[in-house]
């Protein structure tokens, strides 16, 4: 608690000198600033939770923007949506989580709605060897044009199994001697490589995550989260 005090009455007394155009004060003023800063935070302790909320938040955004490439340059034709939307969802999923079939038609949604928005897909098979089969096949389906076809009816079908992969793959026309070149190929491994790195480095929990400008959204947040970041995102933008 006397380090987050500490931090915070730091930080005030930074802004505090910001707004007023002056330089960060020293010796006696400065210690009689802590003095008042300190003693309104202990006064009033419920700022706590919400000035680090958004001290996260601002962490965060900069994770976003320093990975902002990466992250919305999708794997061959991992995306649907408009080729240069003006906001690009990014969602890392797994085939084999409920939450992430639970956001399928709410995500399909803000697509047909919406003929300004992007998404790029991003595989992140956490939960085990079916979802690294269902993740490989798929990476192969966005080399060969037919992501989001795959991608939908893969949901559709249920949790994966070899069974239902295989139906999948045959319904969307897939080549098979591709699948399973693809399957092998180290840009395939490289990608799931580089999508858990990404992952690992914004700290994501769990499946589904949706990055949309500068915020991250874990879990099935819902379609009007969704909707009010792509607002948020595009308000923002114009601001720029």
């Amino acid at each position: 608690m006397a380090g987050i005090i500490g931090a915070l009455t730091g930080g005030a007394i930074v802004a505090i000198a910001a707004m007023q155009g002056a330089e960060t004060p020293a010796g006696k003023d400065r210690a009689a600033i802590e003095t008042i800063v300190r003693e309104y935070i202990l006064e009033h302790p419920e700022i706590i939770p919400e000035a680090m909320e958004r001290l996260r938040g601002k962490q965060t955004a900069q994770l976003i923007d320093a990975n902002r490439k990466a992250l919305e340059t999708p794997f061959a034709a991992a995306w649907a949506g408009a080729r240069d939307g003006d906001v690009v969802i990014v969602e890392f999923f797994d085939y084999s989580c409920g939450y992430c079939r639970q956001s399928v038609a709410e995500v399909d949604r803000l697509i047909k709605e919406d003929p300004k928005l992007k998404v790029v897909f991003r595989e992140l098979p956490i939960l085990g060897d079916a979802s690294d089969a269902a993740a490989r096949v798929s990476l192969s389906a966005a080399r060969q044009g037919a992501f989001y076809p795959f991608h939908l009816k893969l949901y559709a079908a249920g949790r994966p199994t070899p069974a239902t992969i295989a139906r999948v793959q045959k319904e969307v026309g897939l080549d098979p001697a591709k699948v399973a070149s693809d399957g092998k190929a180290a840009e395939v491994q490289a990608e799931l490589d580089a999508n858990l790195e990404m992952a690992r480095t914004l700290q994501l929990s769990g499946t589904p995550a949706f990055i949309i400008g500068d915020q991250l959204l874990p879990g099935a947040v819902g379609y009007e989260t969704l909707k009010k970041a792509i607002a948020d995102a595009r308000k923002a933008k114009a601001v720029k």
